[in-house]
């Protein structure tokens, strides 16, 4: 079996992993990421990592699509595998632009099918929180900070054009930093 090389395939115009034999080129492209903002009585789910990157750290019921599924049908799933929820999908919140990681997030609004929630094999905790209760400095990724906020400002109002990246990040390349210590703790 050849090496694959780098190199610009003829007619194309950034280097690609190709086989020198043959001439197959085997394309690179970003990630789908689905996930929701699960609301029940005002009150956000999330889930506490079990995984990297970013374990310990909160972040919403979302991961890599897998194939043969819709987008619908992967948020349904990766919600059950982090928090065991049934939900309800409302409708596209969001879609983020991740470049510096090459994902594409698309991010659902949804409430409960079912009562309950529990920690799935991703998690090591699972919370409805009330906004205020957010623990701001302990969320994993800008794109939850960003579905978070756009939740709050969508949460009576009909869906519209899913929201995009903000403004001041919109290639989606700024991570966020990492908490200081804590006093008597640690930063996760």
């Amino acid at each position: 079996m050849p090496d694959f090389v780098r190199t610009v395939p003829p007619g194309d115009d950034r280097e690609r992993l190709t086989c020198p034999d043959c001439g197959f080129v085997a394309y690179e492209n970003p990630k789908i990421v689905v996930g929701s903002v699960v609301a029940e009585q005002g009150r956000i789910l999330l889930c506490r990592r079990a995984i990297e990157p970013r374990r310990g750290y909160w972040t919403l019921p979302a991961g890599y699509m897998e194939m043969a599924e819709t987008v619908e049908e992967g948020a349904r799933r990766e919600a059950w595998e982090e928090a065991r929820a049934r939900i309800a999908l409302e409708g596209v919140l969001a879609v983020y632009s991740i470049a510096r990681i090459g994902q594409v997030q698309v991010i659902f609004r949804a409430g409960l099918a079912e009562p309950g929630i529990e920690p799935g094999p991703e998690s090591l905790e699972v919370r409805f929180f009330r906004w205020e209760e957010i623990p701001w400095p302990e969320i994993a990724f800008p794109s939850v900070h960003w579905a978070l906020q756009r939740w709050r400002a969508m949460r009576d109002q009909p869906l519209a054009a899913p929201a995009t990246n903000p403004p001041e990040d919109p290639r989606g390349t700024h991570p966020l930093p990492r908490p200081a210590p804590q006093p008597g703790g640690s930063a996760l």
